[in-house]
Formats: structure tokens, sequence, C-alpha cells
């Protein structure tokens, strides 16, 4: 691990006098120590990216029912346990690779937020996939889908729309506004003042392609376009700062910049392909308009699947 010196505040020894060297020290250090593309870290976040969370819905799908009975925990339940425990270990392991101190009650106080925002979706998150194998229809509203509308008593009607608030609403935001404050403050970190170190190895251009296309599903699917753009603008903003001082971004920042690009690019094209479609339209109403990847899925593939199985 490249964290050596990150806790060299927590060290009483000597005298104040020799503190504040050190602090000096460290501050020089800050300033010019860059970090080598984290190859490690950036493979095991994508990988586990894709199969923990992309796959959690697929594996529920896929894997027979009888393996996991609807009154238990799904195979992408499992996923979901996993991805709440490896995605805050692998962004602490970012924060302490980085070559400069970050605030570090910030991060500690994001991680917690994060591991609570995840854990309040996989429930909710659970029973409305689970809903699926009942008819449920995501592409409708809690209260226009079959299954739902006709229940009784009618406040019924209201615990699911509790259940999908948990889920989508104040899930996704304990969950997402930690996870894209904790990649910008690790942004942060990523300038260095040698021109030379502003490049990335061809590993790196490998996996921005992946990398990008889960952001893209990210932000489509948990429906945080806002948060999203912001933060790419945060970032746009500092590079631009940062760039008046002589600094630029070294390879990491670069990757992380690369990816975020590409993922508006893709939501451009997502958004686009699906302009004129007046089903998604009028679950997604207002001027942000951006369909969820697993809507789509319900509304046109199964029933492409239907017509199929007729045949």
């Amino acid at each position: 691990v490249h964290g050596q010196g990150h806790f060299h505040g927590l060290r009483t020894t000597g005298s104040p006098g020799s503190g504040l060297l050190q602090h000096g020290a460290g501050k020089a250090e800050d300033t010019f120590k860059t970090s080598p593309f984290h190859l490690d870290l950036w493979f095991y976040f994508t990988l586990q990216n894709w199969v923990l969370d992309f796959g959690r819905p697929i594996a529920m799908i896929i894997l027979p029912l009888e393996w996991f009975p609807l009154n238990k925990p799904s195979a992408g339940d499992y996923f979901h346990m996993a991805y709440n425990v490896i995605t805050p270990f692998l962004l602490l392991k970012l924060i302490e690779r980085s070559p400069k101190t970050l605030p570090r009650s910030m991060v500690y106080v994001s991680i917690i937020t994060f591991v609570m925002g995840a854990s309040i979706h996989l429930v909710g998150d659970s029973v409305n996939h689970r809903l699926i194998f009942s008819g449920y229809q995501h592409h409708l509203s809690v209260r226009e889908n079959p299954i739902i509308r006709n229940l009784k008593p009618e406040t019924l009607i209201d615990s699911f729309e509790l259940l999908y608030y948990y889920d989508e609403y104040l899930g996704h935001s304990m969950w997402y506004i930690p996870f894209f404050l904790i990649l910008f403050i690790y942004f942060t970190g990523c300038f260095t003042p040698a021109a030379g170190q502003s490049r990335m190895p061809l590993a790196a251009l490998l996996l921005v392609g992946p990398s990008s296309l889960y952001y893209w599903y990210l932000v489509t699917e948990g429906q945080i376009f806002i948060l999203y753009i912001f933060t790419f603008f945060a970032m746009m903003a500092l590079v631009m700062h940062q760039r008046r001082k002589g600094l630029v971004l070294d390879s990491n920042g670069l990757f992380l910049f690369l990816s975020f690009t590409i993922t508006l690019l893709l939501i451009a094209a997502w958004v686009g392909w699906l302009w004129n479609d007046k089903i998604l339209r009028k679950k997604y109403p207002g001027v942000i308009y951006i369909p969820e990847p697993w809507a789509f899925y319900t509304l046109h593939m199964n029933n492409l699947h239907a017509a199929k199985g007729s045949f």
C-alpha cells in the first residue's frame, strides 16, 4: 500500500516545534508527490461494480427460483451484501493511496452514510425486484401496477409506496451522494506539477470503457443525473482552477475524468434513443427525462421474449 505518512498527524511524540516541522514537511510532500496508476484498485473496483451491482438483478432472474424462495433473500441480495462491504473498503484504499492528505473526518462520515444508504436500498430493492415474479412492472408507477392498484385495504398501497420511497429516493440519496463525494475528494488529490505524469497507461485506457459504461448504468438506473452532472462540473471547475496554478491531472485523475466524460456521452445517446417513447415519457415526466434500463427491459424486452415464446 502506498499510504505511508497518511496518519502522521496522529503521532504525538516529539516537541511541538518538531510536530510543526513534520506538518510542514507533510504539506511539501503532498504538493509534489505523484501516485502511479492504481491498476489493481481500479480493476477490482470496476469488476465488482459490474458483478455485484449490475449483476444483482440478472442473477436473481437467471438462477432457479427454487434455490432462493420468495420469502428468503435472493442471489441478488447476497450480491448486494457483498457490494456493501467491498465497495467502501475499496474507496478507503483509494483515499489511502492518495498522494495528498485528504479530510479524514469527511471521508469517514461519507463511508458510514454510504453503508447505511446502500443497506436501506438492499431491503427495498430486494422486495421490489421479487415483485417482478408476481407481475410487477417497473415501467409503471406503484399505484398503476396491476398487482398493486386493487389491493385491499387501500392503505397497503401506501405501504408499497413507502417501500418504493426507501428504495428509489432515500436509499439512493444516502448511497450515491457520499459515493460521488468520496470520488470527488479523491479527485482533488490527483494533480501534479509534472506534465509527464499527465497521461494514462494502456491498462487505464482499456478500463475506461467498462468504467464509463458502469457509470452510465449507475446514473440512469439510480436516477441521479443531477448529482452526477454537479460532480462532473465540479471536476471541470477544479481542473481549470488547478491549471492556472500549473498543475495537471495525474493518470488516476485522468482515468476518473475521462470515465465521467464518456458517461455523459452515453447518457445523451440513451436519452436520444428513447426520446419518443410515450410510455416511458409518462413515467418520467418533467424537464429531465432519463429512463431506467430496467424500466426499458420490463416494458420492451419482456414483451419481446413473450412474443418469441408464443411461436
